[in-house]
């Protein structure tokens, strides 16, 4: 028996995966916020393009990046 550790991922899997972990993180901090500094009064900015579309578009997206990276392979011929 050897001794020898056999790698799971390759290193573009793992910059894949770093990468989309960036991108889920600006996502869920883009979604964040929108509060008021008055509880009595409503703050229409927590319906924004960035906190209903384009937040919830980056973690999606970051999510999918993620698995991908972690089905890729390259095709040894």
């Amino acid at each position: 028996m050897s001794n020898e550790k056999k790698i799971l991922f390759r290193r573009k899997n793992y910059i894949i995966l770093i990468f989309s972990i960036c991108i889920i993180s600006l996502g869920y901090m883009l979604m964040s916020g929108g509060g008021s500094q008055d509880t009595l009064t409503f703050n229409n900015e927590i319906y924004s393009f960035q906190r209903i579309r384009l937040a919830p578009s980056l973690v999606i997206f970051g999510f999918a990046l993620a698995l991908f990276s972690i089905i890729y392979s390259k095709r040894i011929r």
